[in-house]
């Protein structure tokens, strides 16, 4: 019997080496594979109008009860299938993108790549309209993403702003860059300041006598820091840096939303909906499938994405380090985003 049970666990000892060689093997391949390389991308188009023409089908088909003997007259029909789009102009077409922006808005360069894609093939009187949600974030990236929006209009496409959801701070700076911003009902729209949260653990490192030593070539090469023991010199400095991105961001908004009064609305407050409109923030109250459902009945609404495509690492679920990064996001975001959540 013991002999028995001996070979069993030396079994399962080999098979688990066996397995752990194998894994060390993909994660080792995983990283030579994805080391240095440029992330791949698809392209991918869906036809909007055609989609929801094909689900309305379908659902008349549910009520008339005609669906099931349809398919058995003809097996062969698939729900994908092109068809005939009956009464839909085709001078125009109203492409649409999306942007989900997170605090370093990573997305940015994935919208880049897509703006290029639209000026390259977009005609006079195509429409751009881009599903918008961030709460804001960093400034540099959010600029980027700012001037993205705005080689759109540059191109001389029009273009609409949707936000359903929130367009705040650096989310709004990117907004303003479109012809018209459409709202939804309780969309928070606004926030228009800047912020830097600075910890200092200064006085507890000094209570255990821990000297940090900073040294700097520059006079404000560091302003305020996190160990260092903090000056006023230092907090009226970058309190100087914030009233000038502050006023860069005033200026930006001024110039490209005709008719507000920048001072009132670049408190750094938020604004919902309709109180979005009457300060001049936003242009019209609707949702964007609301106003894509209008779109489809004038012409072709195609929707676009570049969707990356995942290494063998994030296949096989290595990618720690990213999903780490992605909670650390979220949690900054929330923190953030705790200011006007429970208004």
């Amino acid at each position: 019997m013991e002999d028995w049970l001996g070979e069993i666990l030396t079994f399962f000892v080999q098979l688990l080496l066996v397995a752990g060689v194998v894994l060390l093997a993909l994660i080792v391949l995983a990283r030579a594979k994805g080391g240095g390389s440029v992330p791949r991308e698809q392209l991918r188009i869906e036809d909007l109008g055609q989609r929801q023409r094909q689900w309305r089908e379908r659902l008349i088909h549910a009520r008339t009860g005609t669906e099931k003997r349809s398919r058995l007259r003809w097996p062969w029909r698939r729900d994908t299938k092109p068809r005939q789009d009956e009464g839909v102009a085709s001078s125009a077409t109203t492409w649409v993108i999306d942007f989900h922006g997170n605090l370093k808005a990573s997305g940015v360069d994935r919208l880049a790549r897509e703006v290029s894609l639209l000026l390259g093939v977009a005609k006079e009187g195509d429409e751009v309209v881009i599903r918008l949600e961030s709460p804001g974030g960093l400034v540099h990236t959010y600029g980027q993403g700012a001037a993205e929006l705005h080689r759109l209009t540059e191109g001389g496409l029009k273009t609409t702003v949707c936000v359903d959801k929130v367009a705040a701070s650096g989310g709004y700076l990117m907004a303003c860059n479109a012809h018209r911003i459409l709202v939804a009902p309780f969309a928070v729209i606004g926030s228009i300041g800047v912020v830097a949260q600075i910890p200092n653990v200064h006085r507890l490192l000094k209570r255990h006598d821990v000297d940090v030593e900073l040294v700097t070539a520059g006079r404000y090469k560091r302003t305020l820091t996190v160990l260092g023991e903090n000056t006023e010199e230092g907090r009226d400095k970058l309190q100087a840096d914030l009233d000038a991105i502050h006023a860069k961001f005033k200026d930006y908004v001024d110039q490209r939303r005709s008719g507000v009064d920048i001072d009132a609305v670049s408190t750094g407050e938020v604004w919902y909906g309709e109180e979005a409109v009457s300060r001049g923030l936003a242009d019209e109250v609707t949702t964007s499938e609301a106003y894509l459902s209008k779109a489809m009945e004038r012409g072709k609404v195609l929707s676009l994405r570049l969707a990356a495509v995942p290494s063998l690492a994030e296949r096989l679920g290595f990618s720690a380090s990213g999903m780490v990064e992605q909670a650390l996001d979220r949690v900054e975001e929330r923190v953030d985003a705790s200011g006007w959540e429970h208004r």
